[in-house]
């Protein structure tokens, strides 16, 4: 049986090629780094190599040299670039077939199968160049290191392809939190200037005084305090790619400055006589309507144009509500590798999670992720903190408001669990009804008799409290039920309460149980 090693970093991606693989006939094993693919090879040499050439420990082309690659196997290159690597065109195995990412199902088995045009790299790009975003392409959830496999994300990853290879100016535009910076990197990680910097500025973070200095560089006393010769980011980024965040938030003056150097190509270092070339590709971004920014003079018109070469727009979450369970996954991941533990979501959370508009966008969900990641004990985010949480950052607007109440419930029964409750009253108990005695039973003395009584552990995961009863020992009964089912965790019932840590222990200490 013919065998394919597949060597592709992004997991979902891998599994994908296999399952087409196997389907064809042919025995796979994947392998997400060159340490995984060297122990492949060394099991099973391949008939077949599916090689991705931007890898976690490496350039993939490292793996052709390996003395355990025998016989040269069949070689598909798997790719953002258009180009296939010059050194490749003279591979023994024959010339190999190009995929440019993203690729169609249907390429792929042309490729397995050996139909492909052999080094169709130009083939290959401009059948992508033709596809429009509704094209039968296989949805990936994972571009680079953008998450979603919705329609809009995968129009914003055919934007990507389709622009990378070149050398124009990028504009990207979105709200805040919806990931302009790892378009950007994606784009520099999927250009021919992928092996040069990439340097991001935040352009509100430009001092005034110095933007020129920090932008262009300056001589060695050319100002007060110029002690030694200093690049700016236009040398720091020589023949890679320049970030301007927040476009609109750069000075006014800096504007005048940037679109001279975009027009003519070449700077000067303060204090400098010799111009420098910019060897560099700029991509912008802002979080602002840009129309809107030049009107309101924050943005020069002649700037704008200039740098709206090639405009993507990035939509925000509740524009695409079926990637949040993908992208709350991929978070939990980054979280449980950075703390070195794993955690993982309640499944109802996900209709939960999708019910809320996210104004901040993913910058929000990451950090209610942490504070559930933190708040929570055992291998899975806790559903009552979750609820609550949620409930916390839903927005007031009614329509909205409905629905995430409505997405909670799920989440809510998932979290019903044995919860303290008081002792329920006596059937009849309350009432004016007479007794055998014939005194009568107010509704305040049942509720002063069951004052004194110890909070139990019920099974119906409810909490029952007599009518009558003061809003302040209702409150105390919630308080210290919480607290019991929560096995006394103090953070996790401040949380769950919606009230601070410090006023729980307030309310403790009034309770003489500080």
């Amino acid at each position: 049986m013919t065998h394919a090693l597949i060597v592709e970093d992004d997991a979902d991606a891998a599994r994908m090629v296999a399952a087409v693989a196997s389907a064809q006939g042919l025995s796979a094993a994947c392998a997400g780094t060159l340490l995984d693919a060297r122990r492949q090879l060394a099991l099973h040499a391949p008939d077949l190599l599916l090689l991705d050439l931007q890898l976690p420990d490496g350039n993939g082309l490292a793996l052709l040299d390996e003395p355990d690659l025998l016989g040269h196997p069949r070689l598909v290159v798997m790719s953002a670039s258009p180009h296939l690597p010059a050194t490749l065109r003279d591979w023994p195995g024959g010339a190999p077939r190009h995929l440019v990412k993203p690729f169609s199902q249907q390429q792929l088995r042309e490729a397995l199968t050996g139909r492909l045009p052999e080094g169709g790299s130009e083939d290959a790009a401009q059948g992508l160049s033709q596809v429009s975003p509704a094209s039968p392409v296989s949805p990936v959830s994972r571009f680079g290191l953008l998450v979603g496999a919705s329609a809009p994300m995968q129009a914003v990853y055919h934007q990507i392809t389709q622009v990378a290879p070149t050398q124009f100016t990028v504009l990207i535009t979105g709200e805040s939190g919806t990931g302009k910076e790892l378009v950007a990197r994606t784009l520099h990680d999927r250009s021919p200037r992928r092996a040069r910097p990439f340097v991001a500025i935040n352009c509100g973070a430009l001092s005034p005084q110095l933007a020129e200095s920090e932008l262009f560089g300056h001589e060695r006393g050319s100002f007060t305090g110029a002690e030694r010769q200093h690049p700016g980011f236009f040398e720091q980024a020589a023949g890679g790619t320049l970030f301007l965040d927040e476009i609109t938030e750069m000075p006014p003056p800096m504007q005048v400055k940037l679109l001279r150097v975009l027009e003519s190509g070449s700077f000067m270092r303060v204090g400098a006589t010799s111009t420098m070339t910019a060897d560099v590709r700029v991509i912008a971004a802002s979080n602002r309507d840009l129309a809107q920014a030049v009107a309101q003079g924050l943005l020069r018109e002649d700037l704008f144009w200039r740098l709206d070469v090639f405009p993507i727009t990035l939509p925000p979450l509740r524009e695409r509500r079926d990637d949040i369970g993908l992208i709350a996954s991929h978070l939990l991941e980054q979280i449980g590798h950075q703390e070195g533990q794993h955690r993982e979501l309640p499944a109802a959370a996900l209709s939960a999670l999708a019910a809320q508009d996210w104004p901040g966008n993913v910058r929000e969900l990451r950090n209610l992720l942490k504070r559930a990641w933190v708040l929570s004990a055992g291998p899975q985010l806790d559903p009552i903190l979750l609820a609550s949480l949620l409930r916390r950052t839903a927005p007031d607007g009614e329509q909205t408001k409905g629905r995430a109440i409505s997405g909670l419930g799920g989440l809510i029964d998932l979290a019903v669990r044995p919860m303290a409750m008081a002792e329920p009253p006596v059937a009849g108990a309350g009432t004016n009804t007479g007794t055998s005695t014939g005194r009568s039973t107010g509704v305040g003395e049942c509720a002063e008799a069951d004052r004194h009584r110890p909070v139990r552990v019920s099974p119906v995961g409810w909490l029952s409290l007599p009518l009558g009863i003061s809003l302040a020992e209702a409150e105390r009964r919630l308080v210290e039920a919480t607290l019991l089912h929560l096995g006394q965790h103090r953070e996790q019932a401040a949380a769950t309460l919606g009230i601070s840590l410090k006023t729980l222990y307030n309310r403790l200490r009034s309770y003489g149980a500080a």
